[in-house]
């Protein structure tokens, strides 16, 4: 179909569709970090009850250990995500106007998103001490 051809309003379903992409995908992405992370709630309340009839012989500070270990993981978590949008905002806009810049976009949507997994690191550490 030639342009002469297409309606004026024909650009608005194709943002439409990208849009739809965009929201449909993160509440599926929310419902499922949703849907786990009670499931994990759930576990951890069941363990805890289990752990508390044993007595475990570090007490409170292997307790402090696996908050450090869920605030290290949360919080870089967070800044990943924060970096991705700041990142990906950015990179798509140059992409629009130079599309060579694509493989760098990529490249520190990377760096960005490792920010997470230091902090999945650092969790690891803390819960095996």
């Amino acid at each position: 179909m030639s342009s002469e051809e297409s309606p004026e309003y024909s650009p608005f379903f194709a943002v439409m569709g990208a849009s739809a992409a965009m929201v449909f995908s993160a509440l599926g992405a929310a419902y499922g970090t949703a849907k786990s992370g009670t499931g994990i709630a759930a576990h951890v309340c069941d363990a805890a009850r289990a752990h508390h009839e044993v007595h475990h012989p570090r007490g409170h500070g292997w307790s402090f250990l696996h908050l450090g270990a869920g605030l290290s993981v949360g919080l870089s978590g967070l800044a990943a995500g924060f970096a991705i949008g700041i990142v990906g905002d950015a990179g798509v806009r140059g992409t629009a106007q130079q599309p060579r810049l694509f493989v760098g976009m990529i490249l520190i949507l990377i760096f960005a998103e490792v920010l997470g997994l230091y902090g999945l690191i650092v969790a690891l550490i803390l819960s095996t001490k």
